[in-house]
């Protein structure tokens, strides 16, 4: 089942930018749903990062997702 949320939130889920993850979609390692600023995008697909317990700063951020096969990254 797809967690879809919007490109902020899997940002801070990932611990990547914003960028990142609109390049990760279009590359195709993370599926969207919808276009533009209201695209929605599974985190299920994104590997969590780890944060600090009581500031929530990030100390890592999560693993990059694997292309697609016979894919070529951007």
């Amino acid at each position: 089942m797809p967690w879809l949320v919007a490109a902020e939130d899997a940002a801070y889920y990932a611990g990547r930018p914003v960028g990142t993850i609109w390049r990760w979609a279009s590359e195709g390692r993370l599926p969207k749903v919808g276009t533009g600023k209201k695209a929605l995008y599974d985190v299920s697909f994104l590997h969590r990062a780890v944060r600090d317990e009581w500031t929530r700063e990030l100390i890592t951020p999560g693993d990059t997702p694997p292309m697609p096969t016979g894919a070529k990254a951007a």
